[in-house]
């Protein structure tokens, strides 16, 4: 950053441009823009906040700190579990949280036009009322918005048959490094007109450019959706029952791990008295219509009793799965409660799920440390939850031990660091491990392109 540029000096000369109370400067309401919640990731001081309320306020904020080097550092709600929204020294942060509009939803053509602070069930539920539905749904569904989910191509609970973000999303509208706003992608079901730029800032998460619009492509609304419920003894034992999924030519809406540790810790904070008698819950949906759906069903219990369940079986009250898909999605805000929480967030094939999670315990048990886990089971996505008691720092030190050693092995099983949290600044020593010298200087070649200066979110993924 440019020695001779404080806040009051930025403020003063972008006055024409964007209004003052866009602006916080106030230390107590600065940090807590200043990362998200990814416990232990690094984060510093930034110099301001800019809560813009159009591409044209983001816009000129970008030529202002390009021409003073200043780092910007776009951010959502703050969700993210990687660290990639975390302040850098003397940035300025550029919340879009206060750009929420849902521009449009055409019911013809399926696609919604929005704004990147519109969150996630909140175009769902708009949506719905068209007849419509936007499937990505991360478990932060009720608070994350849609361009935090673009930014790190979040996936969810239905992304096992129906996709992650990247699947949905046909153009965008960015302000470049270069200060520059552009359009990418399209609004039509098809199109190859240049290389895909606009599928180029999913999962770029801000290095690459500031989203300020984007268009997505929806669906139908879901049918009624069947849950089955299956109880194990072991990890193993529900990731051989995963495995057997696959193998009997299944794709569920849905296919969730939760293990007992999360549950009670759900139970505890909720009271939603659904801890079962299980080391281990595998919760899957079938919402393919009538007879198929029903056989589906059926052949989902078999395999979670050929993989070892000592209970399986087919829901038939609508308000207990749905009390179980809840528990599911309050499980890691449950286990922050406990303490600080290091997530994983690695995917490997589904034919690994078993021995990986076999090798997932036998690194908790060699570093002495506590890990529990939930899992978006049915597509390999695992996220052991490492847990560590308040200013225990020689926990500390084995949980970190332990997370890189999950990533190593993840990435011997032929999976990645990361299936939909981001690399943010956790994972950037796993995706050297994942991509050889010559692949990450493709990354840092359109990085340069497109951010000459390097001031959009400095320091993270590869850099």
């Amino acid at each position: 950053m440019s020695a001779a540029v404080d806040w009051p000096d930025l403020i003063a000369a972008l006055g024409d441009e964007i209004p003052r109370d866009r602006f916080v400067t106030d230390p107590d309401i600065v940090d807590r823009y200043q990362h998200d919640e990814a416990a232990w990731a690094p984060y510093h001081d930034a110099l301001a906040v800019l809560r813009a309320r159009s591409a044209a306020e983001v816009q000129a904020l970008v030529r202002y700190c390009r021409l003073h080097g200043i780092p910007v550092v776009p951010r959502g709600a703050g969700t993210g579990l990687s660290g990639g929204a975390n302040a850098v020294p003397g940035c300025v942060i550029v919340s879009l949280e206060q750009m929420t509009a849902v521009k449009r939803i055409d019911r013809l053509e399926r696609i919604a036009v929005v704004e990147p602070g519109v969150v996630n069930d909140d175009l769902r539920a708009e949506c719905a009322t068209e007849g419509l539905w936007y499937p990505p749904d991360p478990a932060s569904s009720p608070w994350s918005t849609i361009g935090g989910n673009v930014a790190t191509n979040a996936g969810g609970i239905c992304c096992v048959k129906y996709g992650v973000t990247r699947d949905y999303v046909l153009g965008v509208e960015v302000v470049t490094g270069t200060g520059e706003l552009v359009r990418l992608g399209r609004q039509t079901a098809k199109g190859v007109a240049g290389y895909d730029l606009a599928g180029l800032m999913v999962g770029s998460e801000g290095t690459l450019g500031i989203i300020t619009e984007i268009t997505v492509k929806l669906r139908p609304l879901q049918q009624q959706q069947r849950t089955i419920a299956g109880y194990f003894d072991s990890l193993v034992d529900a990731g051989k029952a995963i495995r057997a999924v696959a193998d009997a030519g299944l794709t569920p809406s849905a296919l969730e791990l939760v293990d007992k540790r999360c549950l009670q810790a759900v139970d505890d904070w909720k009271h939603m008295g659904i801890s079962a008698e299980a080391n281990v819950v595998l919760l899957g949906r079938i919402d393919t219509p009538g007879a198929v759906g029903d056989d589906e069903a059926e052949r989902m219990v078999r395999s979670f009793t050929d993989g070892g369940a000592t209970w399986a079986a087919a829901s038939t009250d609508q308000t207990e799965a749905d009390a179980l898909f809840a528990a599911r999605r309050l499980a890691y805000p449950a286990m922050e409660r406990l303490g600080p929480v290091l997530t994983e967030d690695i995917c490997v094939p589904k034919k690994h799920v078993p021995d990986m999670l076999a090798r997932i315990e036998q690194i908790g048990d060699a570093h002495d440390v506590v890990i529990a886990n939930i899992a978006h089971a049915g597509d390999g996505n695992l996220h052991p939850l490492l847990i560590v008691p308040p200013d225990d720092d020689a926990q500390r030190i084995r949980a970190q031990a332990a997370f890189d050693d999950i990533i190593t092995a993840g990435l011997e099983f032929g999976g990645t660091v990361t299936g939909e949290h981001g690399v943010g600044l956790l994972k950037m020593s796993g995706l050297r491990q994942e991509l050889s010298p010559a692949v990450l200087d493709m990354h840092r070649a359109v990085k340069t392109a497109l951010d000459p200066d390097g001031i959009l979110n400095p320091g993270k993924v590869f850099w």
